[in-house]
């Protein structure tokens, strides 16, 4: 399955199955000197894969972890590529989760003010989402993605065989992405709709060319974010404040991010109580994954003071959340800060 992406700075496309890494890396490689970037999980677990098809290409392994997601790494990185010799013809392989995509993608977009980037997700979250769209950054000052820049990969390979080393709680991570489209989307909410029991990996799986299909559509039509790309932050403005505060999975902290900002769009009259129910009970077993036990949330409100650092926000003093409105609509759910922090100290009693 090939989905084509076009935007106003670069056409590119995305690739998705069984066969594609034998079927379009090695013509990807050829031409150029070429840069691979990954991390020691991915390399420890996929060892093989590197040494058959990334044998003799520059390689740097990053340490694992959201909290190498820095400058310093960055800095790292881009030197090891001017010792390289990497030219404006020469292209960057992010092989890995979401922060190898990340940090990679910045990488590409900064040297020689841009070369080409190849992504290989190798996490259910990175395909599904972050691996797609162009969005590139590192966390700075206790902040998620407030420095970077779009920069579109020429070609993103999504083959579900690196799926099966993934660890369970990165299945959850994932599916938390899977579940956020359902706020947004009629196909992927009827098909968890539809689901009797837990949310499985078959079926997580079988969602990821329709997320990526969706979030391409919206990527093609609003590019920078000025708009209806907005949509794709649902969970986010809170989960990252749970993420950043509890440290959990970035995918589990959507999780809880929904649940949050659903219940406050419901009290707020911002989102049909019927359809805010059934995205909350979709939410729900997918937290309920790996055990599904709860953080202490006691300061909860307290963590909610770093949502005011969200990117979406306007400089008022609101926070701003992108929230399910009702069955295939969403919409921009607006706070003052001290109602917002008030409101999850108060819901931090009920979870």
């Amino acid at each position: 399955m090939v989905i084509d992406v076009k935007t106003s700075s670069a056409t590119g496309k995305i690739d998705i199955g069984e066969d594609v890494i034998a079927r379009r890396l090695p013509y990807l490689l050829q031409g150029q000197k070429n840069f691979v970037l990954t991390d020691t999980n991915v390399y420890a677990l996929h060892r093989p894969f590197f040494e058959k098809w990334m044998q003799g290409e520059e390689l740097f392994v990053l340490p694992a972890g959201e909290e190498h997601k820095n400058f310093q790494s960055l800095q790292a990185i881009l030197e090891r590529m001017a010792a390289a010799g990497l030219k404006r013809t020469s292209r960057l392989f992010a092989v890995g989760g979401g922060v190898v995509g990340d940090i990679g993608g910045l990488c590409a977009a900064l040297y020689m003010r841009g070369i080409d980037c190849v992504q290989i997700p190798t996490t259910l979250l990175a395909m599904v989402d972050s691996s797609v769209g162009g969005k590139t950054a590192i966390d700075v000052a206790g902040v998620k993605n407030i420095v970077g820049a779009f920069h579109q990969p020429i070609e993103v390979l999504i083959d579900p065989m690196f799926l099966g080393t993934l660890p369970e709680r990165e299945w959850k991570c994932g599916i938390g992405e899977v579940v956020k489209y359902a706020a947004m989307d009629r196909h992927t909410f009827d098909a968890l709709a539809a689901v009797d029991g837990n949310i499985t990996k078959d079926l997580a799986v079988g969602l990821i060319e329709n997320s990526v299909r969706y979030k391409a559509g919206v990527v093609e039509r609003d590019e920078k974010e000025t708009g209806e790309r907005k949509c794709l932050n649902v969970g986010h403005t809170t989960g990252h404040a749970i993420e950043l505060t509890y440290g959990l999975s970035h995918g589990e902290s959507v999780l809880w991010g929904m649940k949050i900002e659903t219940l406050l769009a419901i009290e707020a009259g911002v989102c049909n109580p019927a359809h805010g129910a059934r995205l909350l009970q979709f939410v729900d077993k997918a937290l309920a994954l790996d055990g599904g036990e709860k953080p202490d949330f006691s300061n909860l409100g307290a963590a909610a003071g770093k949502a005011s650092l969200d990117k979406k926000n306007t400089g008022d003093g609101n926070v701003v959340m992108s929230v399910a409105k009702d069955y295939g609509e969403w919409t921009l759910f607006t706070l003052p800060l001290p109602q917002y922090v008030q409101a999850l100290t108060e819901l931090a009693k009920k979870l």
